[in-house]
């Protein structure tokens, strides 16, 4: 696989990755509610469904991903419900400074991460999206080479968008000083999280 071809791929899935949707407004809305482990553990989540899809491109797999339309169904309602369900939590809950706050547990940053992976699987965009990308920038036919390459430029360009988009929302997160601000950054984040939920759900 050519230079020219891996920058296209990474262009075209910065593009993908970097665009405004549920995925970026929730590890934003996580980061600003609950930290940046928060935030980094739904975005990984939604790398390792971008992943899955990726080896089931390269094993030509797509087209039964594709039709799995129960499974998916399923994980994206689940997700797009535990999104709703923090959201509503995040709205009512005391409002606490987060100098005073407790550091997010193990097993609430391993439920943000598997809530990434399932609202990604889930997702019906993403088969097509394989389908259509990977054909027209990369060809037709690819290899377990040109999996590991793709998977690399994939992890890059995500670390990128996931980081900023974590760094920033992490720096509001810095502004949050009285419980005053804190109540309404939390009923915006989580109304944002609500929001996100919503969208999921009415994708087809």
């Amino acid at each position: 696989m050519d230079i020219t071809t891996l920058l296209a791929f990474a262009a075209a899935f910065f593009v993908f990755a970097a665009s405004p949707g549920p995925d970026n407004m929730t590890i934003v809305a996580r980061t600003i509610s609950s930290g940046a482990a928060s935030g980094i553990a739904y975005g990984a989540g939604t790398v390792v469904g971008i992943l899955i899809f990726l080896v089931l491109a390269t094993f030509g797999l797509s087209i039964v991903a594709a039709k799995m339309a129960v499974v998916m169904t399923v994980l994206r309602y689940g997700g797009a419900a535990y999104l709703i369900w923090m959201g509503i939590r995040l709205w009512t809950a005391i409002p606490v400074v987060p100098a005073s706050q407790p550091a997010s547990n193990r097993r609430g940053l391993l439920a943000t991460f598997a809530t990434g992976i399932a609202l990604n699987l889930g997702n019906p965009k993403m088969p097509l999206f394989y389908v259509a990308l990977l054909p027209n920038v990369v060809g037709a036919s690819l290899n377990t080479g040109d999996l590991g390459v793709l998977a690399t430029v994939i992890l890059i360009v995500e670390a990128v968008v996931i980081g900023g988009h974590v760094l920033l929302a992490g720096r509001a997160r810095g502004l949050l000083r009285t419980p005053a601000i804190v109540r309404r950054v939390n009923r915006a984040a989580g109304g944002v999280m609500i929001g996100a939920g919503m969208a999921v759900v009415a994708t087809r």
